[in-house]
């Protein structure tokens, strides 16, 4: 007698992960002005840079998730909660200020002590020392931060937010000040937190910071979220746009009726002075650029992209 043994239950996927930040809908005014706008992400374990010029909304965006601020609509949560007025999730954040928020009266080892102690670390003076240690200061960790260069307070700053080992870190610009052997450590520790599974988000002005340390990136210009995702995706939708040059030559007529049969070419406009050539393709007119003045006989005096501001970059992703 055959028995028929039941049918396999086909395996459930298992559910995704909450992400350790969510941002949902959230806006925060001030009165009249609007310091973010209805921006949404989610960010899991790894590193992601926060990029927009100065007075973009990084910083509100930071101290909503820090649980400084209020939304003013929407919500953000941290591990799944509320980050308002929910004061023992900091037990799992630490936060890096852009300010500088240290007494100088104390030294590097003191404020990473107090900071242990808040936290109610079971041995502050080991947690301390530890600190000072990971982020290179146990030279100077009994000099009074008043003595310090702004890399070694940022530095000092940084002790101060992890030594309760939190699984999420927040830093608002934290290279300012850092000469080049102090980034270059700082981004080797931050990477080794995200490999231990750790969620960091950085805040920065500056495109190369970002592209040397961040797995992902959310780009935030006048308070919106004008682009997120992979680095290389973002840094080809800013190459991969409408640009304008400016080109100064001895025949600037010849020149721009010369570049007209360029693919790369889409417009030449002759102003006082130069002539204004705008081009879909960066790569390809800068390397077509010689070629044609060569094949033209014009001697090119000047060539410089007049769009080329961060401002400009992050203008046209939200007009997206």
């Amino acid at each position: 007698m055959t028995v028929s043994q039941p049918a396999a239950e086909a395996p459930t996927a298992a559910p995704a992960p909450a992400p350790a930040l969510e941002v949902d809908h959230v806006s925060r005014w001030y009165g009249n002005v609007v310091a973010v706008n209805d921006i949404s992400f989610g960010l899991g374990p790894g590193v992601t840079g926060l990029l927009g010029p100065n007075g973009a909304g990084k910083s509100t965006l930071l101290h909503l998730m820090a649980g400084l601020l209020a939304p003013s609509a929407g919500r953000v949560l941290v591990e799944g909660a509320n980050a308002w007025r929910r004061p023992e999730m900091y037990r799992h954040l630490g936060l890096v200020p852009e300010r500088e928020a240290v007494h100088g009266f104390l030294t590097g080892l003191e404020f990473a002590r107090l900071n242990a102690r808040l936290q109610g670390v079971a041995d502050p003076d080991d947690a301390a020392a530890r600190a000072i240690a990971t982020v290179d200061l146990t030279d100077a960790a009994d000099r009074p931060i008043s003595t310090y260069s702004k890399g070694m307070r940022q530095r000092a700053k940084l002790a101060g937010a992890l030594v309760h080992d939190p699984r999420i870190l927040l830093l608002d610009e934290p290279f300012n000040g850092m000469d080049p052997r102090q980034r270059l450590h700082m981004i080797t520790l931050l990477r080794s937190m995200a490999a231990a599974g750790k969620t960091i988000l950085f805040s920065s002005h500056i495109l190369e910071e970002v592209e040397r340390l961040a797995d992902s990136v959310l780009v935030v210009y006048a308070g919106r979220l004008a682009a997120a995702g992979d680095f290389r995706s973002i840094r080809r939708l800013m190459t991969d746009r409408p640009h304008t040059f400016t080109v100064r030559s001895s025949d600037d007529r010849r020149l721009a009726a010369a570049l007209m049969a360029e693919t790369a070419v889409f417009g030449a406009e002759l102003v006082a002075g130069h002539v204004a050539i705008r081009t879909a393709d960066y790569d390809a007119f800068t390397r077509a650029l010689p070629q044609v003045a060569r094949s033209a006989s014009v001697t090119l005096f000047e060539v410089r992209p007049t769009d080329d501001s961060l401002e400009s970059v992050f203008s046209y992703l939200v007009r997206r």
